[in-house]
């Protein structure tokens, strides 16, 4: 008798302590709820609502219960230009399924599409975003995924262009799967931390695929910065690994691939720079890891500027580049080992596959250019490779440090 009451204490306190399942509201001209916000202020926490087609006037939507907010059949939410789109207030939100438009640009408040603030545990995936000003923006959140959303922009000038993801003051944030086209930055972190930024595409935007500053500990992989202004800027943050990503297309005047400024102890490996103006321009930027990048048909491959010490560049690919490599400042501190370069002319008698003559990269039209860049025009001309040979079989002006002693004899294959 006793084990029976044992036993039915214990199955009677399972039962008392399991998680009761939440309700599932429907909102719809043929449902219960005619509106998102009736179906809110309905709802308990743990309850899903799910929006059926059609077109809701009702923003900005403020979710602060802990529920799944799901969109069947991409309903549309407008905020007519001159309001924000949903507003997560809460911990232990999801939001998925929507299509959400109009914001409107303002001058004196930052309007987003979907707006996290302080809070975690939230999920946003699977939204259009369209001509919103910020598309998803996360202030002081934190341990949240942002997942294969759209957010589409018509970038019109950098005042009334607001960014694609931003975070602000955020840690432990999953970005991945999404595309972001047509803002001021693509995705923007400032104060971010512990996060990570897979699979994106992020192309077409005004000034960088990618932008951030103050952000340490994160990881960038496999995401695709094209056509941007310039392509991924990062400044002033440490420990950033930066992997397998594509930077492409991107032009101009002052347009780079990837922008590093003022950061310490930072891996970046296995990317591949392909037509940029300048494939890495780096700045202050100390114990950086370059190691197996390809560098394909860019202007400048990389710009090390001043204050660069023990960085390594090993085992990259620098091919059909205007430029392989230029530098400023004392460059003896920086390792230049066993890359691959495609207009090294050495031998390798012993055949184990690294030359036997030293690389300089540099060339002596390097110099002329940075001092006069109209030159650029004579780039293919008899006269340029005249004074580059002069400056190969006597060294006068080049940097005698700026040299890979084991150049390898064939490409990396990836």
């Amino acid at each position: 008798m006793r084990r029976i009451t044992s036993l039915f204490i214990i199955v009677f306190s399972v039962l008392c302590t399991a998680p009761v399942l939440g309700k599932t509201l429907h909102v719809g001209a043929d449902h219960p709820f005619s509106t998102i916000l009736a179906a809110l202020t309905a709802a308990q926490s743990g309850d899903q609502i799910i929006v059926h087609p059609g077109l809701y006037r009702e923003c900005p939507i403020i979710v602060n219960k802990s529920v799944t907010l799901t969109g069947y059949g991409m309903p549309v939410l407008d905020a007519l230009g001159e309001k924000e789109g949903i507003i997560i207030e809460a911990d232990s939100v999801t939001v998925e399924g929507f299509e959400i438009r109009n914001t409107g640009y303002s001058y004196i408040e930052d309007r987003a599409g979907i707006r996290v603030k302080r809070n975690q545990d939230f999920t946003i995936r699977n939204n259009r975003l369209v001509l919103t000003f910020f598309g998803i923006y996360l202030e002081h959140a934190k341990s949240g995924r942002v997942t294969n959303n759209a957010v589409l922009g018509k970038p019109l000038g950098e005042a009334n262009s607001g960014n694609g993801i931003h975070l602000w003051y955020c840690k432990d944030i999953d970005i991945e799967g999404n595309l972001i086209r047509g803002h001021r930055d693509g995705i923007y972190f400032e104060f971010a931390t512990e996060s990570r930024v897979r699979r994106n595409i992020s192309e077409q935007n005004l000034r960088y695929g990618l932008h951030f500053m103050f952000s340490n500990d994160d990881i960038y992989t496999r995401n695709t910065f094209r056509d941007n202004g310039a392509g991924v800027a990062v400044m002033f943050s440490r420990r950033i690994h930066m992997l397998n990503n594509l930077f492409h297309l991107n032009w101009g005047q002052a347009a780079y691939g990837l922008l590093l400024k003022e950061i310490y102890d930072a891996e970046i490996r296995e990317n591949v720079f392909q037509k940029n103006t300048i494939g890495i321009f780096t700045e202050g930027s100390n114990r950086i890891h370059y190691k197996d990048n390809d560098f394909l048909n860019n202007g400048w491959a990389v710009k090390v500027g001043g204050g660069c010490e023990k960085n390594d560049f090993i085992r990259n690919n620098f091919i059909g580049n205007s430029f392989d490599f230029a530098a400023v400042g004392n460059m003896q501190s920086n390792r230049i080992e066993e890359n691959f370069w495609g207009d090294y002319s050495g031998y390798d008698l012993d055949k184990n596959g690294i030359g036997d003559i030293p690389y300089r990269p540099i060339k002596l039209f390097n110099y002329v250019v940075d001092q006069t860049p109209e030159t650029i025009i004579l780039m293919r001309s008899l006269l340029v490779e005249i004074l580059n040979f002069s400056e190969k079989v006597s060294p006068v002006l080049t940097p005698a440090e700026v040299s890979d002693a084991s150049p390898t004899m064939h490409r990396y294959s990836r």
